[in-house]
């Protein structure tokens, strides 16, 4: 059994930046990753990040992941361990690693839980046809490996991910026929809204998909209006010819790790599912368990990032380590996270939120 001070289970962006936080802060880290790569949903983001120069504003998600790894290599007390999958966190603080086929045990002082979150799905008859994907698996695809997935499209949902991956998917060449949004309203940035606009995709507000069709592969779909009780209403169906429809309605945090932990949950629709309590410090309601990025709560990268960097100083200053600025740190990642937070699109992370800080601690690393 190997002992370590600080375990982070995740290596995409808020992983990563609890390793670099944890390791300038003075403590020895250990980085698992399921996957062969360090970056999570960062490699396959092609887009130029918003919010300011701290979250490396004006980059996209592929060169931000280079600037973590470059960052990540500067510092001796990381060890960082790829293709190995976390199986458990039990009750005597003994965390279980699958990696090259062999069981390990890790005896962590402190555990960063930063596992990301799965894409949701939608049931309608027909859904397993090939040729229907996540949004995550058409960018894999694009982005990653260079593959077209189709050559016509029809995108369901339009949050920030379905507008953003329309526009990718129009820029390589594939034809988007339309968006298909069940709210009546549009979910993400107007930005990027107008972006898809601008090229001509049509965005159906209030409807849904009725069913897809074809018999080894999809070769089409028919959609349909809802009525304001979300029901369909016969007689709107449209059908519609495509090779490929990608569904991006949004994401659910993986969050079963800390329910066999035994941290307290709760449902919040709001932040995408059951998230932990914790407070604002990230601490779960298990001494020495934190949390960072979409597993507290669905948002942007962004966020995620000042949330690694904010749980890497925490649970540092809980084994001791301690600097004369550290305080002015975690002011500032607060800070950071309250800006982007802020105003109408994030009005639904604050609601969210104010439902998970329970007994707070304002006043100091604790």
């Amino acid at each position: 059994m190997k002992e370590v001070e600080i375990l982070i289970i995740g290596g995409g962006p808020a992983g990563m930046c609890a390793a670099i936080s944890a390791a300038e802060a003075g403590a020895n880290v250990m980085l698992v990753e399921r996957d062969r790569s360090l970056g999570g949903q960062l490699v396959k983001q092609t887009h130029m990040f918003f919010g300011s120069e701290k979250q490396y504003a004006s980059n996209r998600g592929i060169d931000i992941t280079n600037i973590l790894l470059d960052k990540l290599k500067n510092f001796d007390n990381i060890i960082v361990k790829l293709d190995t999958t976390v199986l458990g966190i039990y009750e005597d603080g003994i965390v279980t690693l699958e990696e090259n086929d062999k069981y390990l045990k890790i005896k962590p002082k402190s555990i960063v839980v930063s596992t990301g979150a799965s894409e949701k799905t939608l049931a309608f008859p027909n859904n397993d046809l090939p040729g229907i994907y996540g949004a995550g698996a058409v960018q894999t695809l694009m982005n990653v490996y260079g593959i077209k997935p189709g050559n016509k499209v029809l995108m369901v949902g339009s949050g920030n991910i379905g507008l953003i991956v329309s526009y990718q998917l129009m820029q390589a060449g594939i034809k988007v026929v339309g968006i298909v949004e069940a709210s009546p309203n549009i979910g993400g940035y107007l930005v990027h809204a107008s972006k898809v606009r601008r090229l001509g995709i049509p965005i159906y507000t209030q409807h849904t998909i009725k069913e897809a069709f074809g018999d080894d592969y999809l070769v089409g779909a028919t959609i349909c209006k809802l009525d304001n009780d979300w029901n369909q209403i016969p007689g709107t169906e449209i059908e519609i010819d495509i090779d490929v429809m990608c569904i991006a309605i949004g994401l659910s945090p993986l969050s079963e790790l800390l329910w066999q932990a035994g941290c307290q949950m709760k449902f919040l629709n709001e932040l995408g599912g059951f998230v932990p309590l914790r407070n604002e410090n990230l601490k779960t309601t298990v001494d020495g368990i934190y949390v960072a990025g979409d597993i507290g709560g669905i948002e942007e990268a962004s966020s995620a990032m000042v949330e690694g960097y904010l749980a890497g100083i925490s649970t540092s200053f809980a084994l001791g380590y301690f600097s004369k600025n550290m305080e002015n740190k975690r002011l500032d990642y607060m800070q950071q996270l309250n800006s982007l937070r802020s105003g109408p699109t994030g009005a639904k992370i604050r609601k969210g939120l104010s439902h998970l800080l329970i007994n707070v601690e304002t006043t100091a690393l604790k």
